[in-house]
Order: C-alpha cells, then sequence, then structure tokens
C-alpha cells in the first residue's frame, strides 16, 4: 500500500510507502503500477537514473525542453532537500516550488509530473538518489533554471558551502530563459 499526499501544486504528491520491519531489517513496495494506476497516477516509466552526492551538493534545476520528464525520486540512503518549480504555461502556479525532505529512512517519494524544474541538495554526509523518468534523457534537450533564482525564492536549507556543477552555474533565471510548457 502507498499514501499519495497531495502538495499545494496539482500533480505533485509525496508518497509514502508501507513499511515492513522487524529485527532483520525491513521491506517495503517502492513502486507498483497497479496501484498508482488505479489512483490516476499513470506513467510508462522508461529510465531509472541514480547519483551520489556529497554534502552542499546541489544538482539543479533541471529539465529537458521538448522531451520533458515525469519522475519519481527517492533517497536510498542519506537525506536530501527536494524541490520542484512549476514550468507549466497554463498553470495557476507557474514559477512556485514544493519540497519535500526525502531520507533513506523515512522512505519518501516525491512524484513530479512532466512540465516542472526539478532539484535537490545532499543534506547529510552523502546521499544516493534514485528516480525513474517516463522518458529517456536526451543531453542535447537538457536546460536548467538557476538555483538561486529570487523571483522563484526556494527557501534552501542553509549549509555551510554549496558545490554546483560548471553547467548549473551558468543556469539562467526563469525570466530570462522564458522556460514554459505548453502541457
Amino acid at each position: 500500500m502507498f499514501k499519495f499526499i497531495k502538495t499545494e501544486i496539482e500533480g505533485v504528491y509525496i508518497i509514502e510507502p508501507q513499511i515492513y520491519g522487524d529485527n532483520r531489517g525491513y521491506f517495503c513496495e517502492v513502486y507498483k503500477k497497479s496501484f498508482f494506476d488505479e489512483n490516476g497516477l499513470i506513467y510508462n516509466f522508461v529510465q531509472d537514473n541514480e547519483s551520489k552526492s556529497k554534502k552542499g551538493v546541489l544538482r539543479g534545476l533541471h529539465f529537458q525542453k521538448r522531451h520533458p520528464q515525469a519522475k519519481l525520486v527517492r533517497v536510498l540512503d542519506g537525506e536530501v532537500f527536494d524541490v520542484a518549480v512549476d514550468l507549466r504555461k497554463n498553470s495557476p502556479s507557474y514559477g512556485k516550488w514544493v519540497s519535500a525532505i526525502l531520507t533513506g529512512d523515512n522512505k519518501k517519494m516525491l512524484l513530479i509530473p512532466k512540465g516542472f524544474a526539478h532539484g535537490f541538495v545532499c543534506i547529510s554526509e552523502s546521499a544516493t538518489f534514485s528516480y525513474k523518468c517516463d522518458d529517456y534523457y536526451h543531453p542535447e534537450d537538457e536546460g536548467g533554471i538557476l538555483w538561486n533564482d529570487p523571483d522563484i525564492g526556494i527557501e534552501w536549507p542553509k549549509l555551510e558551502q554549496i558545490f554546483l556543477s560548471e553547467k548549473d552555474k551558468n543556469n539562467l533565471t526563469l525570466k530570462e530563459s522564458k522556460m514554459e510548457f505548453d502541457l
């Protein structure tokens, strides 16, 4: 069983799996297509990705321009502050963001539909991050929004240092990029 928790942005869900634990450890289902489908969350995930980050590594805010991806994200080990920014052209929440703390212990997941920029920062010593995508990654199609765009105003956790890729350091603001998904 899964608990689907609506966020303040339409289409974005925090998902809590049921954990079965005892003195040996635990078991949980992390994805069951039939159960997601029954709850109106119909996705055809085609690619799984995984990354490992050290404390302060911020990845994002990423999207694909012509091949937008829905994502189901979770943390296997460690803790991240995960963010989705609505880039859907006609959405009442365009440019707004929602976040969740995902940890290897709480097993929570964030379901992000197509039309969003996505990013996270590692807030533990390290974190292993896993996500399913409903379209393939196309490197020539990637885009990004500046992680600290003042118009979006994401309230990132306070960390001693933030580590960004060169690509992410050069992302544009949302106004500069004029990015909108017509979904």
